[in-house]
C-alpha cells in the first residue's frame, strides 16, 4: 500500500480493539493491581466523576490540587486565594498595558515608518511566487534600501570579525598548500557551533537577504576545506574518522520542532514544503499535539512521498472535527467531560503512521528520527520525549493521541507498544496515562540536545497564547525593523524597552504562583508551565494570524482554506531559508566526510572480529580515541 496515497486505508481493527480494551482495564481495574497502582492518579475519569467514587480528601490529593505540605499550613489556607486575586488582577493590568505598548509599536511601523516606497517594495517581496522569485526581489529591495553597504562592511559588534578574517585567510592558505594535518587542527578550532557568533540571528536581521559578506566567505572556505579533507588520500582513514567525528561532536545536529497549536498547526505544512523543495528539511524532528501529528507525517514518509503530499488535496485527512459545530462541541464536552473520542481519533490517526508503526520501524524506513513529546497526567512524573532510542517499540499514533490530549478535549490515554515478536500491541510503561506534551515541553530542546546532539533549532510556533507575546524587538530573520538602514529597535528605544520590562514583570509574577502553588489544578492537570516554558528556537517561524482564526481552533480545513494556509507559512519561511543553508552546508559536509570514513574505516578493518567492530557512532565515546595532535593540541586563534 502506497505511502502516499490519500486514499490508502491503514487502520488495523485489532490494534484498535486492544487499545480500547487498555483503556477499559484499566478505568475498572482493582486497587490491588501493579498497573492500577501506578497509573491511580492517572484515571481516566474526570473531577465530577471521581467525587462520586471517592472521598473529598482523597479525591483532593489524588488530583494533586493541594500539596500535602501546603495543607498544615494555615497562612497557605487563608491567604492563598486572596494573593492569586491580587496577582491575576495585576497580571490583568500588564496584559492591557503590554498591548498598548504593542499598539504604539504597530502604529509606529505601519503609519509613521511606513513610506509609500517600502509599502511598494514589501508588495512587491509578497508577490514572490517560489523560493527563487523572494531572493531576487529581496535583494533588489535591499538595493534600493541601502542595505547592501551593511554585508560589505566586515566591522560589527555582533560577531568576532577579526578573528573569522584571520582564520578564512588561513584555511585557504592551507587547504591550498595541502597542508592537511595543521588544516585539521584548525577546523577542529573553529567547526564549532555559532563560533565567533555567525549563527546570532541579528546578523541576518539587517537586511531582507543575506549577512555578513565576510561570514558567507568564511561558510564557504570550511565547506571547501573539510571537502577537501574528506577527498584526500594523503590522511590515514583512522585519523580521518576520528578527526570528523570529533567536529561533528563539536558542531552537533540540526532539528526541526513543531508546536501545537490546534488549528494553527495547518500552517506547518507550508513550513515544511519550502524547507523540502530547497533540499533543508532536517532529518531529526520534534512535534507536541498537533505538531506531532504533521512531524510524523513528514518522518514515516520519503521526502519524494511528503513532497506529494503536502498539496491542498491533503484536506480531506483533516477531519478530527467531521464539521461539528460548537454547540456539538458543548454537548460532547457536558456528557463525556472532553470533546474528542480517542478511539474515534486513533483510528483517523493511523494513516499519518501508515498504521501501528514504531519509532523504530519508521527510523529504519527513512532514516528520520521522529520526537513526539508527552506529560504524565501524575504531575510529579518528568515529562518523556518518546523517539527509537526511548520508546522503540511504541506506536507512534498512542503517541500522537497522548501529545494531543489536552485536558478537557481528549482524556488521558495509555502509550501502546508492539511486541517484536508477535507484532501484537499492548499497554506501555505499565499502562501509565499521558497527556499534552505543550503543558511542560511545548519544545523538547533539552531532550534533543541530550539524544542527538541537537545545537540548532528551527521552530515553527503556532501556540495561540505564544503568538499574542511573541515579539522581536531588534527585528526577525530577514525581517529588518522598518527604520534607516534597520539598526534602531522596532517603534523606537521606549516602546521596545517598555515590552519587554512588562513581559518579564509578568513572568516573574507567574513564576511566583509556580513555586509557591498558588495556583490550583484545573481538570487535574497543572499549568503553571504553559506559559514559563521556552517557545522559541535558533530560528522562529511563526505565521500570519488574524483574529478570527481565534473563533476556530477546533476546525477542519476546506482545500482552498489549506491552500492559503500553506502558500502563507511559505512566504513567512523564505526569509529564514539561507540562514538554515548556511548551518547545514556545514553540518552536511561534516556528515559526508564522516560516512565515508566511516565506510572506508569498515572496508579496511573488515578482517577484524565481532568484538572489534567499530561503536563510533556513539558521539560520547569519541575523547579516548583522539590522536595526540588532534586531542591535545590546540591552535591559538
Amino acid at each position: 500500500m502506497s505511502a502516499d496515497n490519500l486514499d490508502a486505508n491503514f487502520t488495523d481493527d485489532e490494534d484498535i480493539l486492544a487499545f480500547e480494551e487498555a483503556l477499559n482495564a484499566d478505568n475498572h481495574a482493582t486497587e490491588e493491581s501493579v498497573i492500577s497502582r501506578v497509573s491511580s492518579v492517572a484515571n481516566l475519569e474526570y473531577p465530577h466523576a471521581r467525587r462520586k467514587r471517592h472521598k473529598p480528601v482523597v479525591a483532593e490529593r489524588v488530583a494533586g490540587s493541594v500539596p500535602f505540605e501546603a495543607t498544615n499550613s494555615l497562612s497557605f489556607q487563608v491567604l492563598r486565594y486572596p494573593f492569586l486575586f491580587f496577582i491575576m488582577l495585576w497580571l490583568a493590568v500588564l496584559s492591557i498595558l503590554y498591548m498598548i505598548v504593542r499598539l504604539s509599536v504597530l502604529v509606529s511601523e505601519q503609519i509613521l515608518a511606513n513610506t509609500a516606497e517600502r509599502r511598494q517594495l514589501m508588495a512587491k517581496l509578497q508577490s514572490a511566487t517560489n523560493y527563487d522569485d523572494y531572493v531576487a526581489k529581496a535583494k533588489e529591495v535591499d538595493a534600493q534600501l541601502g542595505l547592501d553597504e551593511w554585508k560589505r562592511e566586515d566591522r560589527s559588534s555582533e560577531y568576532d570579525w577579526r578573528t573569522l578574517r584571520r582564520l578564512k585567510a588561513d584555511l585557504r592558505r592551507l587547504r591550498l598548500e595541502e597542508n592537511f594535518e595543521e588544516l585539521m587542527v584548525v577546523l577542529q578550532t573553529c567547526v564549532k557551533s555559532n563560533f565567533a557568533g555567525i549563527e546570532n540571528p541579528i546578523l541576518y536581521s539587517q537586511c531582507y537577504y543575506g549577512t555578513k559578506r565576510l561570514i558567507q566567505d568564511y561558510i564557504h572556505e570550511v565547506v571547501a576545506s573539510i571537502n577537501a579533507i574528506t577527498e584526500t588520500d594523503k590522511v590515514a582513514v583512522e585519523e580521518k574518522h576520528i578527526f570528523f567525528k570529533i567536529v561533528s561532536r563539536n558542531y552537533g545536529k540540526t532539528a526541526l520542532a513543531l508546536s501545537g497549536g490546534a488549528s494553527f498547526c495547518y500552517n506547518h505544512y507550508g513550513v515544511l514544503k519550502a524547507l523540502l523543495e530547497n533540499d533543508l528539511l532536517p532529518n531529526i524532528m520534534s512535534g507536541t499535539s498537533g505538531g506531532g501529528i504533521i512531524a510524523a507525517l513528514a518522518t514515516t514518509r520519503t521526502n519524494k512521498e511528503l513532497l506529494s503530499l503536502l498539496t491542498p488535496k491533503l484536506a480531506k485527512r483533516i477531519n478530527a472535527a467531521d464539521g461539528k459545530t460548537m454547540l456539538d462541541w458543548l454537548k460532547q464536552w457536558w456528557a463525556t467531560g472532553v470533546i474528542f473520542d480517542p478511539i474515534t481519533l486513533a483510528r483517523k490517526a493511523q494513516w499519518w503512521t501508515l498504521g501501528s508503526t514504531t519509532f523504530q520501524e519508521s527510523f529504519e524506513r527513512t532514516g528520520k528520527v521522529l520526537n513526539i513529546s508527552t506529560t504524565p497526567h501524575e504531575m510529579h512524573s518528568s515529562e518523556v520525549v518518546c523517539n527509537h532510542i526511548t520508546a522503540p517499540n511504541c506506536c507512534i499514533w498512542s503517541a500522537l493521541l497522548a501529545s494531543a490530549a489536552v485536558p478537557g478535549v481528549l482524556k488521558p490515554v495509555v502509550l501502546m507498544e508492539k511486541d517484536r515478536k508477535t507484532k501484537k500491541i499492548r499497554p506501555f510503561s505499565f499502562g501509565s496515562k499521558w497527556q499534552d506534551g505543550s503543558l511542560r515541553s511545548d519544545i523538547p530542546l533539552q531532550s534533543l540536545n541530550a539524544y542527538f546532539n541537537v545545537k540548532f533549532t528551527i521552530v515553527s510556533q503556532v501556540n495561540p497564547h505564544v503568538l499574542l507575546w511573541f515579539y522581536k524587538s531588534r527585528g526577525d530573520v530577514g525581517r529588518p525593523v522598518p527604520r534607516p538602514m534597520g539598526k534602531s529597535f522596532r517603534g523606537g528605544f521606549l516602546p521596545s524597552y517598555f515590552e519587554n520590562l512588562i513581559k518579564l514583570e509578568g513572568i516573574k509574577w507567574l513564576k511566583m504562583m509556580k513555586d509557591f502553588q498558588i495556583i490550583p489544578n484545573f481538570l487535574e492537570s497543572d499549568w503553571s508551565d504553559v506559559f514559563l516554558q521556552r517557545f522559541d528556537g535558533t530560528i522562529t517561524i511563526f505565521p500570519k494570524i488574524k483574529i478570527a482564526d481565534y473563533f476556530d481552533l477546533l476546525g477542519d480545513p476546506t482545500e482552498e482554506q489549506l491552500a492559503e494556509l500553506i502558500a502563507n507559512a511559505e512566504h513567512v519561511t523564505y526569509p529564514k531559508l539561507l540562514f538554515i543553508r548556511n548551518r547545514l552546508e556545514m553540518e552536511r559536509a561534516i556528515e559526508r566526510g564522516r560516512k565515508l570514513s566511516r565506510n572506508t574505516a569498515t572496508d579496511v578493518n573488515q578482517t577484524s572480529s565481532s568484538e572489534d567492530l567499530d561503536d563510533d557512532d556513539d558521539d560520547d565515546d569519541y575523547s579516548d580515541s583522539q590522536t595526540p595532535y588532534m586531542g591535545l593540541r590546540h591552535r591559538s586563534i
